[in-house]
């Protein structure tokens, strides 16, 4: 049976004290440390405090995005080796925000891919549809342009290398969110595109929803067959919301 998994993506928000504050509230809410696996994906310099509060617990931790370079002149840029000596076992790959302001593309996003994949990275990678694309009944189409990019990564044999996040683009920060017939209809989809490939991988690849994920709503999204967690904006600098999308989460029963 697949893990289920709460990730936290705090985007550019918090400082010091905020990451301290945020890291100790989910260690201290007594959660079960195996079911769901949590993790927190801070800004690259909250990193480091994430880690000294994490580091005796099962929680996670990793980046928001990385180069496609192991090393060399890319002012501004963070490697997978980086993240790897920070202790990160994830990151975060081909996010809309990355893909709409920094003009990322599939291509891109596969060489990303590759690099996570090479330095010993779990990536977690993004997928999803613009409203435009929605309205015009391309939901589908796009989802198959972009996992097309990301079969050849997602594993040998019967182990996933990856994790897929399906986060609707006019869902992110909206307060609208799929309802969870619409959210689990496409994930079904994506899980379908991948068993094309290999029906053991399919079937063990952790797939995660991502759009407006409240303490309200997580539960009815988690019990659906192949929704299998959560990446949490907005709610996720909250902690007591974020601690309701938790609980919704290790209520489910599922395990890995």
């Amino acid at each position: 049976m697949r893990q289920i998994m709460v990730a936290a993506n705090w985007k550019m928000n918090g400082l010091s004290a905020d990451a301290v504050h945020l890291t100790r509230a989910i260690l201290d809410a007594g959660l079960d440390p195996t079911h769901p696996e949590v993790v927190i994906f801070p800004p690259y310099t909250l990193l480091h405090v994430v880690a000294q509060e994490a580091k005796a617990s099962a929680l996670r931790w990793g980046g928001q995005n990385l180069f496609w370079e192991p090393s060399g002149a890319f002012t501004g840029e963070i490697s997978g080796a980086m993240l790897r000596d920070l202790g990160c076992r994830y990151v975060l790959v081909g996010h809309s925000e990355r893909r709409q302001i920094f003009a990322e593309t599939d291509a891109d996003v596969a060489r990303k891919l590759s690099a996570a994949q090479a330095a010993g990275l779990i990536p977690i990678v993004c997928v999803g549809e613009s409203e435009g694309e929605r309205l015009a009944g391309e939901t589908e189409a796009v989802l198959q342009r972009q996992i097309t990019h990301i079969l050849p990564y997602v594993g040998t044999g019967a182990q996933p290398n990856l994790v897929i996040a399906y986060e609707p683009i006019w869902a992110i920060g909206t307060g609208q969110t799929a309802s969870p017939e619409q959210a689990q209809e496409v994930h079904a989809f994506i899980r379908g595109l991948v068993a094309g490939q290999s029906e053991a991988l399919a079937k063990r690849l952790m797939i995660l929803y991502g759009g407006s994920v409240k303490g309200n709503n997580a539960a009815s999204l988690f019990a659906k067959a192949d929704i299998d967690g959560g990446l949490i904006g907005g709610a996720s600098l909250q902690a007591g919301e974020f601690l309701q999308i938790c609980r919704a989460a290790e209520a489910n029963g599922r395990g890995g």
